[in-house]
């Protein structure tokens, strides 16, 4: 057996949205993403509700292997979300999502915590920067705003 200290790093970083947490909730789900993230296209959803629920699983694409994600918190009258990701061989990761009303809409506070799985996933947290994460998060934000306002994707680099 071996044991060793994680390779880890968590980020957060809070979102104003300009809706409430009622309307930015559903958005949250590996389903709806797709109608303001330019792009997204998981491979499989598994759900009995066809949208995020509890224990709904998905797969995405990813780099050396695909992504499983596992919703282990579901809980839209809070307005929280906890997913887990595991990329096999590369991370573990933990996102929560925590939302709360605030005058002019919601405040989200999004927070990822990846641990590495070996060479690869050391290169990941590695590169899994503060920097990096403030434009992962800008570029989160100002898309679904833009879809929160508009009601279509923006489409392309929003930058």
């Amino acid at each position: 057996m071996k044991i060793t200290k994680p390779n880890r790093v968590t980020r957060s970083y809070r979102q104003h949205l300009v809706a409430a947490p009622t309307t930015v909730f559903p958005l949250l789900c590996p389903v709806r993403e797709a109608d303001w993230l330019d792009g997204w296209d998981p491979e499989s959803v598994v759900t009995f509700s066809g949208v995020a629920e509890l224990d709904c699983v998905f797969v995405t694409t990813a780099l050396p292997n695909n992504a499983i994600w596992y919703i282990t918190r579901h809980e839209p009258d809070k307005g929280f979300v906890e997913m887990l990701k595991i990329t096999p061989l590369v991370t573990a990761c933990k996102l929560t999502i925590q939302l709360r009303p605030i005058v002019d809409g919601s405040e989200a506070l999004i927070t990822y915590t990846h641990t590495s799985l070996g060479p690869e996933g050391d290169k990941f947290v590695a590169s899994f920067t503060d920097t990096y994460y403030r434009q992962f998060m800008q570029d989160w934000e100002l898309r679904i705003n833009h879809y929160l306002l508009y009601g279509d994707a923006l489409r392309g680099n929003g930058g």
